[in-house]
């Protein structure tokens, strides 16, 4: 049987006090998480301790050690990696311009796999935007993989790629705070060696925590990501802050040039779903300019996907 109160306690003893599992522990730990077997009192202090602590990078290589072992795998048509694009906060004072990097890529030929959730009250969800576009999810795994055969396009919800992290994902709302999941579904790769990550991040401590663990976890996989500081937690560039991207692969990393353009571009301020919607359609029929931050990311993408 399983001592949690002991693991509790290596990790629950505050910022300063509290000590950090080793990958294997963590891996452990994480696949019993996943697999809903610890009770849920006990579960509630490990992933609050880990909130106030950080997670640390051997930590987050367990964890993602387990996650994989639980994830569906998809098969990428020939050609460029598939870009995955993580979904999980929505719109909350800008426009969501995620579904417009998804949709641009697709019509170079890139393959995207839009993935996620959506748990705020307060904020416009990316899944109703995507469907306003004409992208609905896919319910199944063979009618995601006909997404991506026949438009370059799909759209899942996590639960159909990893129905434990979703469930951990969904604890949001009774904790109150986020969790290990929400970065752990930043990492999720359902195609390990023909993948992109798009690892989106608004906290400078997971730019750091990210820039440790992305090259071994890209090394293990043979694989490529894109960290990149998100717009209100969405994977698009924020048209009103310095652009930072940095690319990883099993051959090491580097910094992209970014641009210093489109900063006082103007925006549509808490834009509802039709609304959104519409900007996206106007920039991708050019009626209206695509903004600069964007097409340097979409061109980032495309050439680390080898479009």
């Amino acid at each position: 049987m399983v001592h949690y109160g002991a693991l509790i306690k290596e990790v629950g003893r505050g910022s300063r006090g509290a000590r950090s599992l080793d990958r294997e522990q963590a891996c452990a730990l994480y696949g019993q998480m996943l697999d809903g077997q610890v009770p849920d009192m006990e579960l509630g202090a490990l992933l609050i301790a880990l909130r106030i602590k950080g997670e640390s990078c051997e930590e987050l290589l367990g964890f993602h050690d387990a996650l994989q072992v639980r994830t569906a795998r998809i098969e990428v048509p020939r050609g460029p990696r598939l870009v995955l694009l993580p979904a999980l906060n929505g719109a909350r004072k800008l426009a969501n311009l995620m579904p417009l990097v998804a949709l641009l890529l697709a019509q170079r030929g890139v393959p995207v796999l839009i993935h996620g959730r959506h748990d705020f009250d307060t904020r416009e969800d990316s899944f109703e935007l995507l469907r306003a576009l004409g992208l609905e999810p896919a319910q199944q795994l063979p009618q995601l993989q006909e997404q991506l055969e026949s438009r370059r396009l799909a759209v899942a919800p996590l639960s159909l790629l990893c129905p434990g992290l979703d469930a951990l994902m969904a604890l949001r709302q009774r904790l109150g705070v986020r969790n290990s999941a929400h970065i752990m579904a930043k990492l999720l790769d359902p195609a390990p060696g023909r993948s992109l990550r798009v690892v989106a991040v608004t906290h400078p401590e997971y730019l750091d925590s990210m820039s440790e663990a992305l090259p071994r976890l890209c090394l293990d996989s043979n694989g490529q990501a894109l960290l990149m500081r998100a717009c209100e937690g969405e994977a698009h560039a924020h048209l009103r802050r310095k652009a930072w991207m940095r690319r990883f692969g099993p051959d090491g990393s580097s910094e992209l040039h970014t641009g210093d353009e489109d900063l006082s571009q103007p925006l549509l301020e808490q834009p509802g779903i039709q609304d959104n919607s519409a900007l996206i359609q106007a920039m991708l029929s050019d009626r209206q300019p695509l903004p600069a931050r964007i097409a340097e990311q979409v061109q980032a993408l495309e050439a680390l996907a080898g479009g």
